[in-house]
């Protein structure tokens, strides 16, 4: 007898056997108990994920003597021969292979008639996406309005290239690639019963070079097998992969946290010599050092079968996590300029290089910690490039203030006052502004702002908070507004902000507006103390040691109109 391939010979012929696509099968199992069908079905994904696979099970389920089922009974006369790919109610095409608008006419002349032994005449049209426009043109009214004895089930790897019109006509599931441990996990059981022996890290290399697709982990295997004599041994699937020892990447981050330049030189001409790609390497080394954060951040995700698990978490203890992010990223640049390096060579040590350049020393690692502990204890957020002033400077605010927002446009001459006004103490800038109303609510105390807040006032706040409290009695209050906001003195603002004053007194309170004054309005004021937490905020900021070791070990510079008050 000759020989089955293993991803032929293990392919999945029922739901239950089917590897990493619960979320589908799920879907499946429920329409199928239900009798809820669709008569089209389109499965996406990339290649080797079961989308073949899973259309010959449903076809199965469809067409099985036992009835219409979730579970198959695999020995009835249906399901047997759509495992051997020979029933004749089963039509499977190639549409890569048979593009044409002619062949697919063909195709939908026969779907007229009825099934010859089974209960549904089943298309599994695979690469669905390769088809003419033609093609889909002529399927679409079949496809919309079948007959009742026809399932359509369409598979494609490039789903974008299927006309909407196609896809609003099916259901459409989207199959995953597989996961690493998925992979890992089938492989061992398949080995196990084919009584080959192996090594669990090759396994690991072989689902990591699979890339998330099943049957290429089964051809990688069988590759392995011949290539180990029966056997599959890590040191014989690296050089079947050709990929790198994971040893080297692991003596590169050694050299470069014990700053050894010497070391990272002599191992990339090793791996010169060995003719690695230094593409491959760059990507390796990320993958390498997010393992790494990973196991540093969540030590108990990383497996314990993991062949590297030691390592990882050794090397986890000792890289500073601002070091690795470092390391990182700069591996991420280095693999996408590679190309526009003089050689790999020179592309690929530069990026050690720019590491190592950039790796801070105990000293500097010591010291940083140190300032970011002493900003933290002090609630300021650098990182965000923030500051709160009033918290850094020991003060507090209301809510109220902080929430208030005021359009206020300074005039030259104010706006000058202003800068110099910053530079004051705050309590001198808020004297009278925002004090509490200690007033019942029929008598006025004078602060005028903390009647505007306390008011309820709709389109006349504008009027209100440009406006400067001159004099006021029982009966009357006098404003002032300054001749840049006179356009707020509108008759219809007049009476809704006295409105709202004698509601707020229970008694009725005569306003007087005139223009001009000295512009202390509740505007001014806001802006003055926006003005004053600005500046607060900017010297918490340039005065912090944190700061300042930022700007001068690394060069680093503030970015103006970065820095806010919250």
């Amino acid at each position: 007898m000759s020989y089955q391939v293993l991803a032929r010979k293990w392919r999945p012929k029922s739901f239950e056997t089917l590897v990493g696509q619960d979320h589908v099968v799920r879907a499946l199992t429920n329409a199928l108990e239900q009798n809820r069908l669709h008569h089209a079905y389109l499965f996406t994904g990339t290649r080797g994920v079961g989308k073949t696979t899973l259309a010959r099970i449903l076809a199965k389920s469809l067409n099985c003597e036992t009835g219409i089922t979730a579970k198959p009974c695999g020995v009835c006369n249906a399901c047997t021969e759509i495992d051997k790919g020979r029933f004749v109610d089963l039509i499977e095409v190639d549409a890569a292979s048979n593009t044409q608008v002619d062949a697919m006419r063909d195709l939908l002349d026969n779907a007229q008639y009825a099934p010859t032994a089974g209960r549904f005449k089943v298309y599994i049209i695979d690469e669905v996406h390769m088809l003419s426009k033609s093609a889909f043109n002529a399927m679409l009214k079949t496809l919309e309005e079948p007959p009742a004895h026809v399932k359509f089930i369409l598979a494609t790897t490039d789903p974008q290239k299927v006309p909407v019109t196609v896809l609003s006509r099916c259901l459409q599931f989207n199959l995953r690639q597989m996961a690493g441990t998925s992979i890992t996990g089938h492989l061992q059981n398949i080995l196990t019963q084919e009584n080959i022996s192996f090594e669990p890290t090759a396994l690991h290399l072989i689902s990591r070079a699979a890339a998330g697709s099943m049957r290429d982990a089964l051809s990688l295997t069988d590759q392995a097998i011949a290539y180990g004599g029966q056997t599959v041994n890590e040191s014989e699937v690296r050089a079947m992969l050709g990929a790198i020892d994971q040893s080297y990447l692991y003596q590169l981050l050694d050299a470069l946290l014990a700053n050894d330049g010497n070391s990272l030189i002599s191992q990339a001409k090793a791996m010169e010599e060995r003719s690695i790609s230094f593409d491959a390497a760059l990507n390796d080394l990320a993958q390498l050092l997010h393992q790494v954060a990973v196991a540093q951040t969540v030590p108990e995700s990383v497996a314990n079968d993991l062949p590297e698990r030691e390592a990882l978490l050794n090397l986890a203890q000792k890289i500073q996590p601002e070091t690795l992010q470092l390391y990182y990223q700069i591996a991420l640049l280095g693999r996408r300029d590679i190309g526009l390096a003089p050689d790999e060579f020179a592309g690929f040590t530069m990026s050690l290089l720019r590491m190592l350049a950039f790796t801070p020393n105990e000293s500097t690692s010591a010291a940083s910690k140190s300032k970011i502990s002493s900003v933290t204890n002090n609630n300021i957020p650098i990182s965000s490039a923030r500051a709160m002033a009033p918290i850094y400077q020991g003060e507090n605010t209301s809510k109220q203030e902080a929430a208030t927002e005021v359009d206020y446009a300074p005039t030259t001459n104010e706006y000058e006052l202003i800068k110099d006004d910053a530079n004051q103490p705050a309590s001198t800038l808020a004297e009278n502004s925002a004090a509490p109303l200690h007033a019942s609510n029929n008598n006025f105390n004078g602060n005028w702002r903390a009647l505007v807040d306390a008011l309820k006032l709709g389109l006349a706040r504008e009027l209100a908070k440009h406006c400067e409290l001159i004099a006021y009695d029982e009966q009357s209050i006098s404003l002032s507004v300054p001749e840049s906001q006179k356009h707020l003195v509108s008759p219809n603002y007049q009476e809704k902000l006295t409105t709202a004053i004698s509601q707020h007194f229970d008694r009725k309170i005569k306003l007087q507006f005139s223009i001009g004054g000295s512009g202390n309005t509740p505007a001014k004021q806001i802006y003055q103390e926006k003005a004053q937490a600005q500046a607060n905020a900017e010297n918490a900021i340039e005065e912090d040691s944190f700061v300042q070791a930022l700007i001068d070990d690394f060069g680093a510079t503030i970015i103006p109109n970065s820095i806010k008050p919250i």
